[in-house]
């Protein structure tokens, strides 16, 4: 209750202060540096709170706040580090009732995953290499492993040797198609970016979804980007 209180009181307080910010606006004076200091960083507080809200429909309110901010062009950390804390919710971050986990929302992870891709930083790449360790539901990791290809970093073949370690996992027990997909266009995209890759891991995982349990257009897709990346390099 008393926590309830508290965010009720915080949103109350920063919709007042927005509104007085807006209502300079469209008097027809310009906002000051202070003043857009001010509503980004009362956005800011409005996202971190409601984030941190116990239900999935309020994060996922949290997210399109989010959406909206990076659409703007606010890719600050402290927008990072509430996508990285949604991220791990339910499965880094658990809560427990009466012994059952009442906050695992794979798609408020996968939302914050495919965000984090949009952030593009050397620090949004980490926390997806971070939350990918642990995670186990297919959508999350694949969106994870798009963002990864839209970042495109690949320092030392980091991030193609990662991507390659969680297809392995899951391609011995329940291939998936979705999963291969997401591997191949990331692994296109990030040889794009850096004149090609060298990663044996790499290469190997695409050998074995062009030879896998896949349907015929994605192992069709796998030959042709070892093809492809022949190419790279000469």
């Amino acid at each position: 209750m008393f926590l309830l209180k508290r965010f009720s009181i915080l949103v109350i307080t920063a919709v007042i202060a927005v509104s007085a910010v807006s209502a300079q606006a469209k008097s027809g004076k310009e906002k000051t540096i202070e003043e857009s200091y001010l509503q980004e960083s009362i956005e800011l507080m409005i996202i971190r709170e409601t984030a941190r809200a116990d239900s999935r429909d309020q994060k996922l309110i949290a997210l399109d706040y989010i959406r909206d901010a990076i659409n703007r062009g606010n890719k600050t950390d402290e927008i990072r580090q509430t996508l990285d804390y949604l991220a791990r919710e339910g499965r880094n971050s658990v809560n427990r009732q009466n012994g059952r986990v009442i906050n695992n929302f794979p798609d408020v992870r996968r939302q914050a995953a495919k965000y984090l891709g949009q952030m593009g930083t050397e620090e949004a790449q980490r926390s997806l290499m971070d939350i990918t360790q642990y995670e186990n539901e297919p959508m999350v990791l694949q969106e994870a492993i798009k963002s990864l290809g839209e970042i495109g970093l690949n320092d030392n073949n980091e991030t193609v040797e990662h991507i390659a370690w969680i297809v392995r996992k899951f391609d011995f027990l329940n291939p998936d198609n979705l999963m291969a997909i997401a591997t191949i266009d990331a692994f296109e995209k990030i040889a794009k970016k850096n004149n090609g890759f060298r990663s044996p891991n790499a290469f190997q995982i695409l050998i074995r979804i062009a030879e896998g349990n896949y349907v015929t257009p994605v192992k069709e897709r796998a030959k042709q980007l070892l093809a492809d990346l022949r190419s790279y390099g000469d």
